[in-house]
């Protein structure tokens, strides 16, 4: 779901990095759950019929307090109680022999068949029911939380931007179906879950319909529309923004309910044309764009205070560049901006303040 992918831990803008993390070569082990424990349990039992061939090929060397014969049921026995340290006494290695093939062969069995049983229990008992009381704990705790479908480089660089702009990490949902491109996320403190933003269960399990907002960057235009459309199916009020790279694909992202539409290939041709006609318009268009920058767009309603008022009024001490109304969007230089009236949304420039703003920033 990813675009092109980041390394495993994403840089912020200020050049912080993390330290990388050896990815060895792999593959998907497409092996069911039960399949799984079949495969534990029967190691452990072939390490334990290893031991008791051995014990009975060297029950010469094993006494019997008891009666004084070794037999094969004896052999179970001493191996199972062995390997289990329970150690009786009614039946022991005397010779040295024996007691050299209990140093060197059985009490590394012993550890092997330990490792395997703890093992199996963290993973199919201890850590699914820790897991599961964590992500009940995270989805209590969720709500008015931004959650973030694809976490590729434009997903990334948008929860970066967040987390640089004062965004707390722990508020921020990411959602990518590469468990290793979810690292630099998780290590960003933000709460994280591999898996397929188009299923309704996976949206639901972040709590989707009580989010502040949904950012889509799933790389491909035809998944992106589509996990638009699920979330709005499950989220008929939030606002979503998507990144998409074809032209025609802006108006079927429009149509699947996105309330904002960014194009980066044509925004770059923005950039382009803008330091073609002049050295620093594209530098101004990126300081903008950036909380590192020295001001910074942010989109907000108007305060009591600032109705009636002029857009070149308002109380922020930004400059006032669009007002939205009704739907409909007014320029700083159109009348209706001479008062402005409640429920209106202003869009100004502000400057940043040690490297953070007091309002939401533009996403589209």
């Amino acid at each position: 779901m990813s675009d092109q992918r980041t390394p495993t831990f994403a840089r912020s803008r200020r050049g912080r990095s993390h330290g990388r993390r050896f990815q060895p070569l792999r593959r998907a082990v497409k092996v069911p759950v039960w399949g799984d424990l079949g495969i534990r349990i029967g190691l452990a039992l072939s390490l334990v019929s290893m031991v008791v061939i051995i014990h009975w090929w060297d029950r010469t060397g094993l006494v019997d307090n008891l009666d004084g014969e070794v037999s094969f049921l004896d052999v179970v026995y001493f191996t199972m109680i062995s390997i289990t340290t329970t150690g009786f006494g009614d039946i022991a290695p005397i010779s040295d022999r024996a007691r050299l093939v209990e140093a060197l062969i059985v009490t590394p069995v012993r550890f092997a068949v330990l490792f395997i049983f703890v093992g199996t229990a963290y993973n199919f008992i201890i850590k699914r029911s820790w897991e599961k009381f964590r992500m009940a704990r995270i989805q209590q705790q969720l709500s008015d939380h931004i959650v973030v479908l694809g976490y590729g480089v434009s997903g990334s660089e948008s929860v970066n931007e967040l987390v640089e702009r004062g965004t707390d990490p722990s508020n921020i949902v990411v959602i990518d179906p590469n468990e290793d491109s979810l690292t630099g996320a998780e290590a960003l403190g933000c709460n994280v879950m591999a898996g397929d933003a188009t299923r309704d269960d996976i949206l639901k399990a972040v709590r989707i319909a009580e989010a502040q907002t949904v950012l889509v960057s799933a790389g491909r235009d035809d998944t992106s529309i589509l996990i638009v459309l699920t979330v709005r199916h499950l989220a008929p009020d939030v606002p979503i923004s998507v990144v998409v790279r074809a032209d025609d694909n802006e108006f079927l992202a429009r149509q699947a309910g996105a309330n904002n539409v960014i194009n980066p290939v044509r925004f770059t041709g923005l950039l382009l044309a803008g330091s073609a006609k002049g050295a620093h318009i594209a530098d101004y268009l990126a300081d903008l764009a950036s909380v590192t920058g020295r001001v910074q767009l942010v989109e907000r309603e108007v305060t009591p205070e600032e109705c009636g008022g002029s857009i070149s009024e308002l109380k922020s001490g930004g400059r006032g560049l669009r007002v939205y109304r009704d739907g409909t969007a007014l320029g700083f230089w159109e009348d209706g901006c001479a008062q402005l009236q409640a429920g209106d949304v202003v869009v100004e420039i502000v400057p940043t303040r040690n490297g953070h703003t007091n309002g939401d920033a533009v996403s589209g």
